[in-house]
């Protein structure tokens, strides 16, 4: 009996994960080129208008463009594969010229298959910038909402591995690549990491696992895209813009970013006091339980669809930047600080862990649940604050990964089974191996994609975890324990 229910279990499981991967299969793919030209100096609506850009693979021109009243310009493409952006000088108007960074007004890009391609053209005064003839690669970004022109459904159709291969010049050398694969691998990793700790904290606590985890990243990255664009927001930015430290504190997206983690902890503090500890007072068997975990993910992801809508949005102010180049890599502001802010979120987490009361009551918990509440340890509190941090950290896992990509009602769905990845691979029930596991996860699924498809970036990421699971099943950090 048993038996068949864990095979119907795992039916059900399988059967929910394939529909959003159907779903993608059948939207229509998303190939196209897209940038917006603005006024040097200028807020993000003043663009320059007229001014043309043609699009060419080989001999062959595949589409022109000119930018609108916002600057913007978009050229659809057949299909995924390198082609040249050409950007026409004599269209530019008197009072600009081309920065000579991102260099040059012709480009060699490479569009991947059902991803947008942003390409970057930046003016300035006469005198303050030149044009480089030769082409370059462009600075890129990451995929835009609506930049395929489709709406609804039709906006899903990439990758599910929800953090893309960065853009990579077709011309860079297998070092270059490399190194610039590894950075994102960090950056991917660190995201996986933040929003993983909770889920496997969680575990620890309670053996429980929560399949509505990825959803709680999709309840933060959403709650802050809502935020920011609020007029109450955006009014006090404007009121301190000239006050150094207040306005970067009263940016809009930080202020959005602090409610999401407030109400990611809530949003976990709510489950675990309302549904998960009478579930546990009635003695209800953790396979029921997960169960349930699937069936909240059900609501809280259609709840979402129904307040979000189904497009993928990004952050207003973080969409074109340009990168910064670092000796033998690049990398945005925006991506640089979701290196900085990872890293000393997962540094704060570890010590709170590791030297305060709470945290060492946590990991005894998660060590031995038995043992701790007979050693005088109120279980259920820290249970209820495992739930509030770990709903804080999820949040702001899902912002990080949003400024990363897009969001969308399916992101931390998309996430969850590397998040499960990376939580088994470092270890079940400890945050340190779920840090450990999540930036292994991340630097194997970006670094694979120097020699197989992007596609196949997920499937390499959980081929090596079954590979060192065969050699170490409890994990990275995690520890042998006697079974029956």
């Amino acid at each position: 009996m048993r038996t068949r229910l864990v095979t119907v279990l795992l039916a059900v499981i399988a059967a929910i994960m394939a529909i959003p991967a159907a779903a993608a299969a059948d939207a229509p793919g998303g190939e196209s080129l897209f940038g917006q030209i603005r006024v040097p100096g200028g807020e993000r609506d003043e663009g320059v208008e007229g001014i043309d850009i043609s699009v060419s693979q080989g001999d062959e021109e595949i589409g022109t463009a000119t930018t609108d009243s916002r600057g913007e310009w978009e050229v659809e493409v057949p299909d995924a594969g390198d082609y040249r952006v050409v950007l026409d000088t004599a269209t530019i108007p008197e009072e600009y010229e081309l920065l000579e960074r991102p260099a040059g007004a012709e480009r060699d890009v490479t569009v991947r298959d059902g991803q947008p391609f942003a390409v970057v053209y930046r003016l300035a005064p006469p005198g303050e910038g030149a044009v480089e003839e030769s082409p370059s690669a462009s600075a890129s970004e990451d995929e835009d909402d609506d930049a395929g022109g489709s709406g609804g459904e039709g906006e899903e159709a990439g990758e599910e591995g929800v953090i893309d291969a960065p853009a990579v010049s077709s011309g860079a050398s297998f070092g270059e690549r490399a190194v610039q694969l590894a950075v994102a691998g960090v950056i991917f990793g660190l995201i996986i990491a933040i929003s993983s700790v909770g889920l496997s904290l969680i575990f620890g606590t309670t053996k429980m696992i929560n399949f509505a985890h990825g959803d709680m990243v999709t309840f933060g990255a959403v709650v802050a895209m809502m935020f920011s664009t609020m007029t109450v927001f955006s009014s006090l930015h404007e009121v301190v813009e000239n006050v150094p430290v207040l306005n970067l504190v009263a940016n809009p997206l930080i202020l959005a970013t602090a409610v999401a983690v407030i109400g990611g902890g809530l949003l976990g503090l709510l489950l675990e006091r309302f549904l998960w500890r009478p579930l546990r007072r009635r003695h209800v068997a953790l396979i029921q339980m997960f169960i349930v975990t699937i069936g909240v993910s059900l609501i809280l992801r259609h709840a979402l669809l129904i307040v979000f809508g189904a497009s993928r949005s990004k952050y207003e102010q973080f969409r074109i930047q340009e990168p910064i180049d670092l000796g033998p890599f690049s990398i945005t502001p925006r991506d640089l600080g979701i290196l900085v802010i990872a890293v000393v979120v997962l540094v704060a987490v570890a010590s709170m862990l590791q030297f305060t009361r709470i945290g060492k009551a946590m990991r005894a918990v998660a060590d031995n649940r038995d043992l701790a509440e007979s050693s005088g340890i109120d279980v259920n509190r820290v249970t209820l604050y495992v739930w509030g941090m770990g709903g804080a950290l999820s949040a702001l896992g899902g912002v990080l990964l949003g400024l990363n990509q897009t969001v969308y009602w399916q992101m931390g769905f998309h996430l969850l089974l590397l998040m499960f990845a990376g939580v088994i691979l470092g270890g079940l029930g400890t945050a340190y191996g779920a840090m450990v596991g999540g930036l292994a996860i991340g630097l194997i699924a970006q670094l694979s994609t120097l020699w197989f498809s992007p596609q196949l970036m997920n499937a390499w990421a959980l081929a090596i975890m079954i590979v060192v699971l065969l050699v170490r099943p409890q994990g990275i950090l995690g520890r042998r324990e006697r079974v029956g």
